[in-house]
């Protein structure tokens, strides 16, 4: 999935978490999975470290930056940035699991247009949610 789905995904679980370790669980775990839905991603590394950069500080200013809803993004997007910053690899394999097994990215299915448009959606709702149920707006 690209980060964006990612981040929105992980905002989603922290919303229905009670805490930010039970949000950081699901987030990890929904990265995962995410990656094994065969996906189109974004060329751009640029557009996708911005986008996500985007939307989380989107929910931090909504919902607070240690609130679990923000826990639960960072949790489910952080495994990419293995993809752009040089970390180390023990015997040559990536850190994250979903990203050491061979065929579990797969090609097509979900465009990264429609993930994009999946993912404002997505965090647009859970920024609405927590604005009623907070009371602030």
């Amino acid at each position: 999935m690209i980060v964006s789905m990612h981040v929105a995904t992980g905002a989603a679980a922290g919303a229905l978490a009670r805490n930010r370790k039970e949000a950081i669980t699901l987030g990890l775990v929904l990265h995962a999975l995410g990656d094994r839905i065969p996906h189109d991603d974004i060329a751009s590394r640029r557009f996708e470290l911005r986008s996500g950069l985007l939307l989380l500080a989107a929910l931090a200013s909504a919902r607070g930056v240690f609130s679990p809803v923000v826990a639960g993004a960072v949790a489910a997007s952080a495994p990419d940035l293995e993809h752009v910053i040089r970390l180390p690899r023990p015997g040559g394999r990536k850190l994250f699991p979903s990203h050491r097994i061979r065929g579990w990215h797969r090609p097509g299915g979900v465009s990264a247009g429609s993930q994009l448009v999946a993912a404002g959606a997505l965090v647009g709702a859970v920024i609405a949610t927590g604005r009623s149920r907070r009371g602030r707006w």
